[in-house]
């Protein structure tokens, strides 16, 4: 029987598949056959198609489709050819439209390390109202904008990186405690690990992504 993961997906009502790795974790999949709604950027379409699902929208400029892909997807098909954005900004486009606000992300990361920088930027500037994290194969990226706790288990391995260096962040719950310090660079809230069923990361404003390994990653 498999364990109940440390995170539940179930308030996640839209999927975004960007065109990274295609996670195959049970969490992913969980999540891809329970959405409700399902934005797929163009690079993404033949992956997600393989797994056999096909989405609610496909939105991209269509360079990675083909001809007969978009004559017989047409009605999903929302072209954006613009190159002021890269292509998951453009799936948030449908997002903030449709107003899906509780998104998971899949495929932001893996494949090329500049797209998954980029990407996991992108998660940072959403404007408040969005609910997102995102899922790869080998943990969760959750973006944060006040103090939250997260579960957790005992082990399991913790980043927090800070996008606004003035914030002064405080850990509990964590083997590396933390109070009020700022963190400048990205390295200063890295590898670190939860000692038990859940971590506390306090600050007052300001941007931070969380990183929580699976189990099978330790």
């Amino acid at each position: 029987m498999q364990k109940k993961c440390f995170i539940s997906l179930d308030k996640y009502t839209t999927v975004v598949v960007a065109n990274g790795e295609m996670p195959t974790h049970p969490l992913a999949m969980d999540a891809l056959k329970n959405a409700q709604n399902i934005v797929c950027c163009d690079g993404a379409f033949h992956s997600l198609r393989k797994l056999g699902i096909l989405p609610t929208v496909i939105v991209g400029d269509g360079d990675s489709l083909s001809q007969e892909d978009i004559r017989n997807f047409a009605h999903l098909y929302v072209p954006d050819k613009s190159t002021e954005y890269n292509d998951l900004t453009k799936a948030f486009h449908i997002c903030r439209k449709n107003c899906w606000k509780e998104v998971v992300v899949l495929g932001a990361t893996g494949l090329r390390e500049d797209h998954a920088l980029a990407n996991l930027s992108i998660l940072m500037n959403l404007e408040e109202g969005f609910h997102v994290v995102a899922v790869s194969n080998y943990g969760v990226f959750t973006p944060i904008a006040r103090t939250t706790i997260f579960d957790s288990f005992e082990g399991q391995p913790v980043s927090v990186f800070s996008f606004t260096p003035e914030t002064e962040i405080t850990f509990k719950g964590l083997q590396y405690p933390v109070q009020n310090r700022q963190f400048k660079h990205f390295w200063e809230g890295s590898l670190n690990v939860s000692l038990g069923e859940y971590f506390t990361v306090s600050f007052d404003d300001g941007k931070l992504l969380v990183y929580q390994a699976f189990k099978n990653q330790i």
